[in-house]
């Protein structure tokens, strides 16, 4: 019976495929204040500027591909059962070849009726004014904006509670709720923290193994490590 191996990814892991992260040093993103595309009132504000600033993150993806640390994670299902939480929405995950993808944060290749939260349509292109769900009512980004709850957050809690290896890779573990996953995992799961950067982590229980790289070279690092423990 393969071991549960539970994957935390935030923007570090995308970056190497260069999408840019999601606050960079200069508090924006793509050069846009996150309270003005990344919050409901941002939405209420200004929905044009929303509109096309994931317009344009939706076309910039179809212009990057994955990278290894994402084609590792992939390979890491022959041995593992894996399942990857992530923060990002993108799909280099999937594209990777990832079967097990939860995200927190929702998804650039989706949208959501602005007012009921379950009408969830793929979405390729563009989205528009005039681009509505069955009762007329305006699509928005299936994105989880600040202030907004984090619905997958309970699938989440259950799969760090059951994992039997759990590894940080790419984020600063300054947004919350993902952040906290960590403390949910069982006292004696051994944690992989892979960043180039790490913070200390307070009043961890847990083996803890820092990989202070990029991640495309810190999760080949931690496969190594992982398939030595088998």
């Amino acid at each position: 019976m393969k071991k549960k191996l539970v994957v935390l990814t935030g923007a570090g892991i995308s970056a190497e495929s260069g999408i840019k992260t999601f606050r960079d040093s200069d508090g924006l993103w793509e050069g846009h204040n996150v309270l003005d595309v990344a919050t409901p009132e941002g939405w209420h504000k200004n929905p044009a500027l929303v509109l096309d600033f994931y317009n344009q993150r939706r076309r910039q993806l179809k212009e990057v591909f994955p990278n290894r640390a994402h084609q590792i994670l992939a390979e890491l299902e022959n041995e593992f059962e894996v399942y990857v939480i992530t923060q990002n929405v993108d799909d280099l995950h999937e594209r990777a070849g990832s079967t097990n993808v939860l995200h927190l944060h929702g998804e650039l290749l989706k949208v959501r009726s602005s007012v009921d939260m379950n009408y969830i349509l793929d979405w390729q292109d563009d989205l528009n004014f005039g681009d509505f769900d069955k009762d007329k009512n305006q699509l928005r980004p299936h994105i989880v904006w600040f202030g907004e709850e984090v619905p997958a957050l309970e699938e989440a809690l259950q799969l760090t509670q059951n994992a039997d290896y759990f590894a940080v890779i790419g984020t600063s573990l300054q947004v919350y709720p993902a952040a906290g996953l960590i403390d949910y995992t069982p006292r004696e799961t051994p944690i992989f923290y892979i960043d180039p950067k790490p913070i200390q982590i307070p009043n961890l229980k847990n083996p803890l193994e820092v990989i202070a790289e990029m991640a495309s070279t810190g999760v080949e690092i931690m496969r190594n490590k992982l398939l030595s423990h088998r």
